[in-house]
């Protein structure tokens, strides 16, 4: 096993900064868990949602879309913060051996209750049975996600980090070309098959990590007994003790607020604006949309990788951040000009790029602004608001935007939110 180390030993290390490389067998674990967790998640809210009330609601599919997709982002913003905080100080469990640590437990619970609703979105009819599935589907899978990104800080040194922060961000888009291959070409669209085999794999590929990879619990010196004030204060950090991570966290709400609103009608974007099956009889629209996922894949699998080495040997991550976020621009820019199957291809390319390095080095500057390493899943759940929570304004802003001015609206504004997180990344003092 990876870093065998005496039981003493192992609870110091629980709040220590991380000083040994992990080795590639830890890295492969966490990257295989967070495949299974972005295949579920991608795969639905991209492609699945869509042609799921599509099929439901065939006229008023824009707007169902948007609610589902708001409401499964409030649930993951009020769940997020919540798992990290209880996983933060959880007692060392005697009697759970290999799940005796601080995390393992609570991610393989999060993932198994996850699935269990995604499984049961196969068999929903109706707009409000979609929508609470989802709810609940969000909530422990943004569960599973606090407890997976707190492995970072928690194992990885600082020198490391932007390198590890690429391998385990790159499922955010292979999860996605690796669903939606599963469900459109090999399943052909069968949602029902689809949503239990998302759910299988997502439990599956936990395994490896929860129970082959150390998970140190906390010395008893440093755990803190249960208290309803400390899990109310896992919503808030002040921005004016901790600015660095104040601005932190708005740069990635930012950013990802423009990957939620340049992202989630794309497929009616093709079908709509682009006329992709008037372009190619015999396909639809959901094909083209693989198309560009795979080009997009592509892109972020090289830079995430490429970009986190990088940042690591130069030690520096604001300059990488504001690249990736100005080719994010440049990719909506290009969208919002150019309604073109050829534009659309190119788009995909320059988002990837971008998407890629950004995905790699902002998650390991983000880990050094972390204000206390006693609270670092808490803390990181306050960072995944800000990833979230815009895929709950996004719709609401994305969908009277193409409804009242067209795409052209919705993607120039799309650029113009990118390009803001991308200067704000500056004003963060303590990182280079």
């Amino acid at each position: 096993m990876d870093q065998a180390i005496s039981q003493p030993d192992v609870q110091s290390l629980a709040l220590a900064e991380p000083a040994e490389h992990v080795r590639i067998r830890w890295i492969l674990g966490l990257t295989l868990a967070s495949l299974g967790m972005w295949m579920a998640n991608q795969t639905p809210s991209q492609v699945m949602l869509a042609l799921q009330l599509q099929d439901i609601t065939p006229r008023h599919k824009v707007v169902a879309l948007g609610v589902v997709t708001a409401v499964g982002a409030v649930s993951s913003v009020l769940a997020t913060p919540v798992v990290g905080a209880l996983s933060d100080p959880t007692a060392h469990g005697r009697r759970l051996g290999r799940f005796s640590g601080r995390r393992h437990r609570w991610t393989l619970v999060m993932a198994v209750l996850a699935a269990a609703f995604l499984a049961l979105l196969a068999k929903a009819g109706t707009v409000v049975a979609v929508a609470l599935l989802w709810v609940l589907f969000s909530a422990f899978q943004n569960g599973e996600y606090a407890t997976l990104s707190a492995a970072l800080p928690d194992h990885v040194p600082v020198r490391q980090r932007a390198t590890v922060s690429g391998w385990v961000g790159m499922p955010l888009a292979l999860g996605l070309v690796l669903g939606t291959v599963l469900v459109v070409d090999v399943l052909n669209q069968d949602l029902v098959t689809g949503y239990i085999a998302l759910a299988i794999l997502m439990v599956v590929l936990v395994l490896p990590f929860v129970l082959f990879t150390p998970d140190p619990p906390l010395a008893p010196e440093h755990r803190e007994p249960f208290s309803w004030r400390r899990l109310g204060s896992a919503y808030w950090i002040s921005p004016r003790k901790y600015p660095d991570f104040g601005w932190a966290w708005l740069t990635r709400f930012l950013a990802t607020l423009a990957v939620a609103m340049g992202t989630l009608y794309l497929l009616y974007f093709l079908r709509d604006a682009v006329h992709y099956s008037r372009l190619f009889p015999g396909q639809t629209a959901a094909d083209g949309l693989l198309i560009l996922i795979l080009i997009y894949t592509g892109g972020v699998v090289l830079t995430s990788i490429v970009g986190g080495i990088i940042s690591d040997r130069r030690g520096r991550r604001k300059t990488l951040v504001t690249v990736s976020g100005l080719l994010m621009a440049a990719a909506a820019l290009v969208l919002a000009f150019w309604e073109t199957w050829p534009g659309a291809l190119l788009a995909a390319a320059l988002f990837g790029i971008g998407f890629g390095a950004y995905i790699a080095v902002d998650q390991a500057l983000i880990t050094q602004v972390l204000p206390k390493a006693r609270d670092r899943a808490k803390d990181l759940g306050i960072i995944n608001i800000a990833i979230v929570c815009p895929y709950a304004i996004g719709p609401l802003i994305a969908a009277p935007l193409v409804s009242l001015a067209g795409y052209p609206a919705l993607f120039g504004a799309t650029a113009a939110v990118a390009i803001v997180a991308s200067i704000g990344v500056w004003q963060i003092k303590s990182v280079r």
